[in-house]
């Protein structure tokens, strides 16, 4: 990231990225420390997915594409729904969590 984040972006980055590592892991690399840095070159895309409002189809459709253009592995649909879900998810917590904050509750 080229630009200094504030908290609630910075902690949305961060479980963006432990969610494309641990969870989505079309490689199957989760448990190689290694290999940790696997899918940064993704993570700028999907992190900009979610602060753009994008949908969980629009999610969905983005890690589906990166998985069979890129990586060409065959299609997997109902698990890039499930991460997008959760992706989306998480971002709905960490709004609240830092709205909260901000007004002192």
């Amino acid at each position: 990231m080229g630009k200094k984040l504030d908290p609630a972006n910075l902690e949305l980055y961060q479980r963006t990225d432990e969610v494309l590592h641990y969870v989505w892991d079309p490689f199957g690399v989760a448990n190689s420390p290694m290999a940790r840095d696997e899918y940064h070159g993704y993570l700028p895309q999907v992190f900009s997915l979610l602060k753009d409002e994008a949908t969980a189809e629009e999610v969905t459709r983005y890690l589906e594409s990166i998985a069979t253009d890129r990586m060409g592995f065959n299609a997997n649909l109902q698990q890039a729904r499930e991460v997008a879900d959760l992706l989306l998810e998480w971002k709905e917590v960490i709004n609240e969590k830092h709205s909260s904050s901000k007004s002192g509750g």
